[in-house]
């Protein structure tokens, strides 16, 4: 019976790929204007083995003055977790939700030291309900079906 109970174990967290790119340097950093902020973030799970999945969890944050670019930073935050004896439904929250709250404060921190780096002031990424996110994707995933 022992072999039925959930299993949810964290195997690794690790920075999969990160980039950092300064087009317009030198130029761009004379100027005094306030750069835009774009920051966009993504999720995605694969499995890897039978009952191992990657989770990763992606950020953009691009920076503008009028239509140059300061600095784009792309960083993918992965974690490999042992994940057993679960509905199939359940497994999608896990995934979905729980996964990316454990990988995404690693994201956070190395894409502020990446951006610092740089010589930028770090830009935090704000806190994210993965739970709403996965709510919504859930909503338009069905909304689609249903057309």
């Amino acid at each position: 019976m022992a072999d039925q109970d959930p299993v949810f174990q964290i195997q690794r967290v690790y920075l999969k790929e990160a980039s950092l790119e300064q087009p317009n340097s030198p130029a761009i950093l004379l100027e005094q204007e306030q750069p835009s902020v774009d920051i966009q973030l993504g999720v995605e799970a694969a499995p890897v083995a039978e009952g191992v999945f990657e989770v990763c969890v992606t950020a953009t944050v691009q920076t503008k003055i009028q239509d140059k670019t300061v600095f784009l930073v792309e960083a993918k935050q992965a974690g490999i977790f042992e994940i057993r004896n679960l509905a199939q439904e359940q497994l999608g929250q896990i995934m979905g939700i729980a996964c990316p709250q454990i990988v995404y404060p690693y994201l956070r921190g190395n894409v502020a030291d990446l951006i610092q780096r740089a010589g930028f002031p770090p830009v935090h990424l704000s806190e994210i309900n993965f739970q709403a996110m996965y709510e919504q994707q859930q909503a338009e995933s069905a909304g689609g079906l249903s057309q």
